[in-house]
């Protein structure tokens, strides 16, 4: 079975001596299970893995049902440590002040049961190992699929992995488009709105977050106001209303909004965003073509590499690497701006017969960017860009 690299790092942390909560985040179905059941197994001491998928909101007691089942466990086999897993641990109400008192008991009583917490609503993750568990954990964000990744545990070609993207659990059904598409559609996407967002947190109008959604979806790559976005949604908002539900589509790992990049932070937060997926299958889901279809139309494909190397740099923001933004002035634009400290680069994406790129000077004379990148066919190739660890480009 396929290993990702969090494994060894999750591996080396277990073994250190019981010092923090870990606690890996990350959207649904990426193998953050997986990834742990591949720890259990090579661990030596005793595991007790349990998942909060299925339990009553209010039930905070069986969380200490379960502390006490890894304790008994701990003191039966008499192991001089233990593993206590418990999985999509933002299900129950109040789960953080609960993890915080048993975690400190077992800290008071020198009890060496080490915990590791698994959740995909990264939004309530955040609330609570902030509000009460403050000094007392540290993550590993798990993402979705690199090409590498795909490549190598599934055999994925560049042109699927632009198409069907990095869901691992989707790999096996690409020969059967209808059925990929189901599987995205019902157990992916329908899963992640329906229990990670809308289950979990107040949304006064469900309707209009799928809504924006399938909108933001069909949009990605393209530079969009909400006002515009509004004039085509049938349960009608407010602004304030769908940037509260693009940030929630963000935490959730489906759809961001990017920011323009411009030195006035102000004029930043207030502008007009540019969709993008996280995960290229999402964007391939909506659209009403095949693969064959879109890989035969050059201008079309483009949008699809484009989207690719979007949702690779969006990964690369949501592991804290970079900061990502979109760059327009009046008819100059460039496609993606990356961040890192004071360090600025730009990045056009190319991938057709047309490699003219004007607003690559324009971005670099008054920006003064550290780099401007130009990917495709007469540039760095889309294939080996989307092997490219991101952090590294500025070196």
């Amino acid at each position: 079975m396929f290993e990702r690299k969090e494994l060894s790092q999750l591996r080396n942390r277990i073994a250190e001596p019981r010092r923090f909560i870990q606690v890996i985040m990350g959207p649904r179905q990426i193998g953050k299970t997986t990834l742990v059941r591949q720890l259990a197994k090579l661990l030596t001491m005793p595991v007790h893995y349990v998942s909060a998928d299925g339990i009553g909101a209010a039930n905070s007691v069986w969380v200490e049902q379960q502390w006490e089942t890894a304790r008994f466990l701990l003191r039966n086999t008499g192991g001089s440590e233990g593993v206590l897993i418990i999985d999509e641990i933002q299900k129950i109400d109040d789960w953080a002040e609960v993890v915080k008192a048993q975690w400190d008991k077992d800290t008071f009583d020198e009890r060496p049961l080490k915990l590791i917490l698994l959740g995909s609503a990264r939004l309530l993750l955040q609330r609570g190992l902030s509000e009460s568990l403050a000094g007392r954990f540290e993550t590993i964000q798990l993402t979705h699929w690199t090409l590498h990744e795909m490549e190598t545990a599934f055999g994925l070609t560049p042109d699927q992995y632009v198409w069907f993207g990095g869901y691992p659990g989707a790999a096996s059904l690409i020969n059967d488009e209808s059925r990929w598409r189901e599987y995205v559609l019902n157990a992916l996407i329908e899963t992640t709105l329906s229990k990670d967002i809308l289950m979990l947190t107040r949304v006064d109008k469900p309707a209009l977050l799928r809504q924006l959604f399938e909108l933001g979806c069909s949009y990605s790559g393209q530079i969009l106001s909400y006002t515009k976005l509004l004039g085509q949604l049938q349960d009608a908002g407010n602004t304030t209303t769908l940037t509260h539900y693009t940030q929630l589509l963000d935490s959730a790992g489906l759809l961001s909004g990017l920011d323009k990049y411009t030195i006035d932070k102000a004029r930043q937060r207030g502008s007009i965003p540019k969709w993008q997926v996280q995960n290229s299958a999402l964007f391939s889901s909506f659209a009403p073509v095949t693969f064959e279809q879109v890989r035969s139309t050059p201008a079309e494909w483009g949008r699809w590499v484009e989207t690719a190397v979007g949702a690779h740099l969006c990964r690369a923001a949501r592991l804290g690497e970079v900061d990502l933004f979109y760059w327009r002035d009046g008819n100059d634009e460039v496609d993606f701006v990356i961040r890192r400290g004071r360090q600025i680069a730009g990045f056009e994406i190319k991938s057709g017969r047309s490699q003219k790129a004007p607003g690559m000077a324009a971005f670099q004379r008054k920006t003064n960017a550290d780099k401007v990148l130009l990917v495709g066919n007469s540039g760095i190739p889309w294939e080996e860009f989307l092997r490219t660890d991101v952090k590294l480009l500025f070196d």
